[in-house]
C-alpha cells in the first residue's frame, strides 16, 4: 500500500466496554477499564499512555457498560490540542445500525465505523483498555507495514502450561509471524520453534490496514453465527485468507526500561490478578516500575495536597514502609506495610495494614486491623474492625472473600461496629 506523505495515518479504537463480571464488587458500579490502579490510575490510562507515547494522538474510546464514570475519567483527563487535530473521544454505544446494543468487541467496531470513514485512516490500531504493561505500538506498526500484513496481533510468550487460559497463536515453522492457527484455550497446544516450552498468547491489541478491518467487520456482522468477538471470529477469519501476522512482545523496547520490567504485562481479569499486580509495584526493584519518566503514565487525580504521616512517640508512629501512598493521604499514628494507598485516605491511630489496596477516599478508624484486603472507594471502617483475619467472618458481614485469601469489601459498603 502507498502511503501520503510522513508515513501511514493512524487511527487508534480503544475497546472499553467490558463488564469485568469476574472483578466483582470492583466492577459493581463501573466498566473494568475504569477500575482504579496503582493509587491514582484508572486502568485505562495504561492503555492510552501506551498510544499516546508511541505518537498516535487520534483516538475513540467505544463505551457501553456502566460507562458514566470511564467517560467522565477520559473526557476531564484526556485533552488533546484541538489546533492539531488531535483528540480522545468516548463514545459509547449508540445503536446506529439497528436497536441492539453492542454484542461483542467486533460488532462495537462494526457500529462504529463512521469513526473510520470519518477520519480516512490508512492503519487502525485497536487495544483493550483493561491490561498493565508498556508497549511502543510503533514498533508494531512498523512491522505490519513491512510485512504486508491485513492484521497483525500482539502476542506474548507464556509458558505452555497455561496456553488453557489464553487464545493461543500458533505459527508457521518456516515463518515465525504469520500465523497459522488462532486457538482459544486449547488443551493440545503446539510450543514455539524456537521454544517448544512457550506458547504465544493473544494480549488483544492489534494492528489493521483499515479497509481489511472495515471489509471484516462487515461480513462479520452478516454472520449471524458468529460471536462478534476480535480474537474469536475476525482473527481466524483472517488466518484462514492468510492474511494473519503476529508481534512478539518479548522484541518491544521502552525507552527507560529495565530488565526487570521488560516484556511485563498482566491481564488484571480477576481479583486475585489485580491484587498481585498491585503487589508488583511495591518491591524495592519493582516488577513493574512505574517511575520510569521517559515513558510516562498519565493519569489526572484532583486536586489533593502531598501525603502527610503525623504523630511519632509512645507507639504511635504515622509510618508507611514497602508502600505506594498517594496524594491527599493522611496517616495519623498508623502503621502501613506493603500496601497500595489511593488519594484522600485517612488512617487513624494504632491501625496497622498489611499487604493491601486501598481505594479511594477510604478512612479507617482507630485500632483496626487490616490484612490481604482490597477496600474499594468511599468506606469508613469503623474503630477496631479486623478485615482479613477470619474469612467466615468477612464473608457473613457481605465482603468477598476470593480462593487465595483476599478480602474485597465493595465500594461505598457500611460497616458496623
Amino acid at each position: 500500500m502507498a502511503y501520503r506523505s510522513g508515513g501511514p495515518k493512524v487511527l487508534v479504537i480503544v475497546l472499553a466496554g467490558g463488564e469485568g463480571k469476574r472483578l466483582m464488587p470492583l466492577t459493581a458500579d463501573r466498566a473494568k477499564p475504569a477500575v482504579p490502579f496503582g493509587g491514582i490510575y484508572r486502568l485505562i490510562d495504561f492503555a492510552l499512555s501506551n498510544v499516546v507515547n508511541s505518537g498516535y494522538l487520534k483516538i475513540v474510546v467505544l463505551t457501553q457498560y456502566k460507562s458514566h464514570s470511564l467517560d467522565r475519567h477520559v473526557t476531564k483527563t484526556w485533552r488533546m490540542s484541538t489546533m492539531l487535530g488531535n483528540y480522545v473521544a468516548p463514545i459509547p454505544a449508540q445503536q446506529r445500525v439497528d436497536k441492539s446494543w453492542y454484542q461483542g468487541s467486533a460488532d462495537a467496531i462494526f457500529q462504529s465505523l463512521n469513526t473510520i470513514t470519518d477520519e480516512r485512516p490508512d492503519i487502525v490500531v485497536v487495544v483493550g483498555a483493561d491490561h498493565v504493561y508498556r508497549m511502543d505500538f510503533s514498533q508494531m506498526v512498523d512491522q505490519h507495514v513491512e510485512s504486508g500484513a491485513g492484521v497483525t496481533v500482539a502476542a506474548i510468550r507464556q509458558p505452555i502450561g497455561m496456553a488453557d487460559q489464553f487464545g493461543v497463536i500458533e505459527v508457521e515453522h518456516d515463518d515465525h509471524t504469520r500465523i497459522k492457527a488462532f486457538r482459544e484455550k486449547p488443551s493440545d497446544p503446539d510450543g514455539l520453534p524456537d521454544s517448544p516450552d512457550e506458547i504465544l498468547a493473544s494480549m488483544g491489541n492489534y494492528v489493521f490496514d483499515a479497509e481489511v478491518l472495515q471489509d471484516a467487520v462487515t461480513r462479520d456482522s452478516e454472520n449471524r453465527d458468529s460471536a462478534h468477538d476480535m480474537g474469536g471470529d475476525i482473527v481466524p477469519a483472517l488466518v484462514a485468507q492468510g492474511a494473519a501476522y503476529t508481534y512478539d512482545f518479548k522484541k518491544n523496547v521502552i525507552p527507560g526500561g529495565t530488565e526487570r520490567d521488560q516484556g511485563y504485562w498482566r491481564d488484571v481479569g480477576t481479583l486475585d490478578s489485580y491484587f498481585d499486580a498491585h503487589m508488583d509495584l511495591i518491591s524495592i526493584h519493582p516488577v513493574f516500575n512505574l517511575y520510569n519518566y521517559d515513558w510516562p503514565l498519565f493519569t489526572s487525580y484532583g486536586p489533593y495536597p502531598p501525603a502527610k504521616f503525623v504523630h511519632g512517640a509512645s507507639g504511635r508512629f504515622g509510618e508507611a514502609l514497602n508502600s505506594m501512598v498517594s496524594p491527599g493521604v493522611i496517616i495519623s499514628g498508623a502503621r502501613v506495610n506493603s500496601s497500595v494507598v489511593s488519594p484522600d485516605v485517612t488512617v487513624h491511630s494504632y491501625t496497622e495494614i498489611d499487604d493491601s489496596v486501598i481505594l479511594d477516599g477510604v478512612d479507617i478508624g482507630r485500632n483496626c486491623r487490616i490484612r490481604r484486603a482490597i477496600i474499594d472507594k468511599n468506606v469508613h471502617v469503623p474503630e477496631g474492625t479486623a478485615i482479613g483475619f477470619d474469612a467466615e467472618l468477612d464473608r457473613s458481614r457481605g465482603f468477598t472473600v476470593t480462593d487465595s485469601g483476599i478480602t474485597i469489601v465493595g465500594k461505598g459498603t457500611v460497616l458496623g461496629s
